[in-house]
């Protein structure tokens, strides 16, 4: 039968411990003497205590938490890369914090107050971008160790991201290479990103000797991508209005929308001979395998932007700011799929 122990003066009473010695048991069992390790360990097998981690954590100066904040973690983009960056934290001896913005410059801003009320260590942030409260985050990193991934705000913050100009210029090259040239499916620019992405893409077509074509409206703000994309095409395809074959779509979540919509006005999607259009986009999103046709995109290195974005920030924990590089991008991998 278990004993019970409602409080660590409790169970450090029942191991014949003293409660600072316990406490360093938990912060790091290799800290206490081999022995005093083994009749704690035997204790803990013999009963139900459980170290209140939070609370432990809250009356420290720097706890042993990381905050993580993301624009929602409803897109499998952040849910992927939420759930490599825990595992990594939880590997390094980390408790992992997460909290969703919503895509709501409110929330995102209450999110920075309550990671700084946890007192937590650091923080790994995917700002919303063009609607982030710049004078909060500023702020936060001036008071604790933070790192941006997927997106950026300006400034000296370390950045770890997907490499914009590489990967929609590789993309170009293969539709131009496999086809017609691609029309090009903007998103409402909500941050860095859906600017970059448009960019390369011109930047690719005018040095092939194409005309870049661009069609979708960007200025709604917005991160229901499905539904803008579907919207927008139904609407192009019912008008006869689509100015192309090929449509590249500035990410694999518009594709989906776009795909949908094609289908529904009954236009067959593939890069078969009889197929009405290609469409191709940018993430290799969780479920772009799964499309129908599956889709054509570029996939985002997301086990090195994860591991690369826990690395710079323990870097910076550790104050060795020799090793953090202001600003890492990494290069993506064309997928070739049914869709184009």
């Amino acid at each position: 039968m278990s004993m019970t122990h409602k409080t660590m003066e409790d169970f450090a009473r029942s191991c014949g411990v003293s409660r600072p010695t316990l406490s360093k048991y938990f912060d790091d069992p290799t800290s206490v003497k081999p022995a005093t390790r083994q009749r704690i360990e035997v204790a803990l097998r013999s009963s139900d205590y459980q170290p209140n981690l939070f609370a432990r954590n809250l009356n420290r100066k720097r706890t042993r938490s990381i905050g993580i904040v993301v624009p929602t973690v409803a897109d499998p983009f952040y849910s992927e890369m939420v759930s490599r960056i825990e595992l990594r934290l939880r590997d390094e001896g980390y408790w992992p914090i997460v909290i969703s913005s919503h895509g709501s410059r409110e929330l995102e801003v209450e999110a920075a107050r309550t990671i700084l009320s946890l007192k937590v260590s650091g923080a790994l942030i995917a700002p919303l971008g063009l609607r982030s409260d710049h004078r909060t985050l500023e702020k936060l990193t001036q008071t604790i160790p933070i790192v941006y991934f997927d997106t950026y705000l300006e400034g000296d913050t370390p950045f770890v991201g997907n490499n914009n100009s590489q990967s929609v210029s590789t993309i170009v090259d293969y539709l131009c290479r496999s086809g017609d040239a691609p029309v090009y499916f903007d998103i409402p620019h909500v941050n860095h990103n859906s600017r970059e992405r448009l960019n390369s893409y011109v930047g690719a077509m005018q040095r092939l000797g194409h005309e870049p074509v661009l069609i979708g409206n960007t200025y709604d703000y917005t991160w229901d991508f499905e539904r803008i994309g579907y919207e927008q095409m139904e609407a192009m395809l019912a008008r006869g209005a689509l100015p192309g074959k090929t449509i590249l779509c500035g990410n694999d979540r518009l594709a989906f929308g776009v795909m949908a919509a094609a289908y529904s006005q009954g236009r067959k999607v593939g890069r078969k001979g009889d197929c009405d259009l290609r469409v191709a986009a940018h993430d290799d999103h969780p479920l772009s395998r799964y499309t129908c046709p599956a889709l054509t995109t570029m996939a985002q290195d997301f086990a090195s932007m994860a591991g690369r974005s826990v690395e710079t920030l323990l870097a910076l924990l550790d104050e060795d700011d020799a090793a953090v590089a202001p600003k890492v991008s990494l290069d993506a991998t064309l997928v070739m799929r049914q869709s184009a």
